[in-house]
């Protein structure tokens, strides 16, 4: 598998485990970890399908919850067992988000897609990774799934940094639309919410919230990572208060779309 042999290349070579210790990375973080919080009951079982290197897993076990993790990376994986505490609730297993074959129906009260999604290059592929994740979850479950969005990438990587000409003689962006087009040594797929919005309706699930995960923050990074405490509490305050607005969605460099399983 092709892809395969790049997203090792990608996470063999960057700091995927110390990717929310910024203050401008926590963001994504702290408002992931605010919206699982707020269906979260004891005893829930939690599935996390393409778990990095544990930062979410690792946060919810713990908390007391159970939680499976599935990822598969082989470098991502010995990163999570290396911070896995003892005692710690938590299992870690290989395998792929577009098949959860090892995992029965209707098992898991949350069940969390927070990478595979940036990594699926067909549509044949992402259909079933949401699939398999609907599958394993309870009726009236929660999933959680993220997205990497286009036009962030537009604006901090083709103009900011200068490729803009570059990206579109490479045939990476429609001249006219400006929608991405993603190829596997480009590691990570784009969306835009009609995307995601066809994906989702293939699925019988109700939607619960649509989330600017990051907002503005990428943009202002330099800016979010000098603030004092105070300030920084002021801006997560502020960013809480705007992530669903869909004004505030669309240049967002993440985005979490949540949805409640049918019963």
């Amino acid at each position: 598998m092709e892809i395969l042999s790049f997203m090792k290349d990608y996470y063999e070579t960057h700091d995927e485990n110390n990717r929310f210790t910024s203050k401008h990375g926590a963001v994504e973080y702290l408002t992931t970890m605010r919206y699982i919080e707020k269906y979260l009951k004891p005893g829930m079982r939690i599935l996390e399908i393409g778990a990095g290197t544990g930062r979410y897993s690792h946060a919810l076990a713990q908390k007391g919850y159970p939680v499976d993790a599935v990822e598969l990376i082989e470098h991502n994986i010995e990163v999570f067992r290396q911070n896995t505490l003892e005692n710690e609730p938590v299992t870690i297993t290989q395998g792929n988000a577009t098949d959860l074959s090892a995992f029965k129906d209707n098992t898991y009260d949350i069940t969390l897609l927070l990478g595979p999604m940036y990594h699926l290059f067909t549509e044949e592929e992402k259909l079933k990774a949401l699939s398999e994740a609907v599958r394993v979850t309870k009726r009236g479950g929660i999933v959680y799934v993220a997205y990497c969005m286009c036009d962030a990438t537009v604006l901090s990587f083709a103009f900011m940094r200068g490729e803009i000409h570059n990206v579109l003689e490479k045939n990476m962006l429609d001249p006219e639309t400006f929608k991405t087009f993603s190829r596997p040594q480009d590691v990570f797929v784009m969306h835009r919410k009609e995307d995601i919005d066809a994906l989702r309706a293939h699925l019988p699930v109700t939607q619960l919230h649509y989330i600017a995960t990051d907002a503005l923050t990428h943009y202002i990074r330099q800016t979010v990572d000098e603030m004092d405490e105070k300030t920084y509490a002021l801006y997560l305050k502020y960013h809480f208060s705007v992530c669903e607005r869909l004004d505030m969605t669309g240049f967002s460099n993440h985005t979490l779309d949540i949805f409640r399983k049918d019963e």
